[in-house]
């Protein structure tokens, strides 16, 4: 597995978000940046048996490293488990701490690490673009960017459009909400039929929208019929990587955007596309400004259960 940790070695130093840490001094937090490091790489072997039994084996060391906590003073907060199912069969298990990392980023250091991987295999050096900068210059520029007037512009909009806002839809369940959240729901999958994703579309073109816009207001019917509501809130991540040289950073860059409809007067689905494509457009002109930014000035009514 020397290869392996070798190539996720290589990006570790890569991208310094991945080699920090975050202190307290003065009961302030403080983030320190560690020098790189060989990282190591953890081999576990299955027992044998079936084909059946490895594979549960395997959801069994997914299950362990998922519900593994990081230190985040002290780190590492990336780590990288390899379970051995046979001689050419394997399970990499790559867990990194959401402080670090966003879904995006997953994307970036599967890429990369891939690459490095390919290239050490080969027998070559991995080579990989130079990064014009790191997740901590981008932190110090927002910072010092969301300020004065910017911060100001964003506020209002943000200020004025959730002016009165409630936030809670009290969708019907069957069983009472428990006083606190126990995050054990479920989930649910299933795929729309091809020839509805293209009407979805062809509406998406024909209103000028996208087709997220589309589905949102779809969505937003349900929830409006089902909770007996004219105005619907929910949120919905964003990259928030407005600049070019950002997208090929490692980092926590993603923001949650509060979407409200006013879905009052019986509108025509066409009506309400529009409606939904309007306060989308607005609230991605503002997405700069931090959803823990809002909560804060805002100071809604916490509830535990929710």
């Amino acid at each position: 597995m020397g290869v392996l940790g070798e190539a996720l070695s290589l990006v570790v130093e890569r991208h310094e978000v991945l080699r920090t840490v975050f202190g307290e001094v003065d009961g302030s937090p403080v983030q320190v940046v560690l020098p790189a490091e060989p990282v190591g790489v953890e081999l576990v072997e299955s027992g044998g048996g079936s084909l059946g039994e490895r594979l549960a084996w395997a959801r069994g060391v997914v299950g362990r490293e998922v519900g593994r906590g990081f230190d985040l003073s002290v780190g590492p907060l990336v780590r990288l488990v390899v379970a051995r199912l046979g001689v050419d069969d394997h399970v990499v298990v790559l867990t990194m701490h959401h402080i670090v990392t966003d879904a995006w980023s997953q994307g970036v250091v599967w890429g990369e690490l891939s690459r490095a991987y390919g290239e050490l295999i080969a027998g070559r050096v991995p080579v990989l673009a130079e990064l014009p900068v790191q997740y901590g210059d981008f932190a110090v520029w927002q910072r010092e960017w969301l300020s004065g007037s910017v911060l100001a512009e964003q506020w209002g909009y943000w200020e004025q459009r959730l002016a009165g806002v409630s936030g809670v839809l009290e969708l019907p369940g069957d069983r009472p909400r428990l006083p606190v959240a126990s995050f054990e729901g479920g989930a649910c999958e299933w795929r729309i039929p091809a020839d509805v994703v293209e009407r979805a579309r062809a509406l998406a073109e024909c209103e000028n929208a996208t087709l997220f816009m589309v589905l949102l207001a779809a969505f937003k019917v349900v929830l409006a019929r089902y909770c007996g509501v004219e105005d619907v809130v929910v949120g919905s991540p964003v990259a928030n990587r407005p600049r070019r040289e950002l997208e090929g950073l490692v980092g926590f860059f993603i923001n949650t955007l509060v979407l409200r409809t006013d879905v009052s007067g019986d509108p025509s689905f066409r009506a309400l596309v529009g409606r939904v494509r309007e306060g989308a457009l607005g609230a991605f002109a503002h997405q700069d400004l931090p959803f823990e930014y809002l909560v804060e000035r805002l100071q809604p009514e916490r509830d535990l259960s929710r």
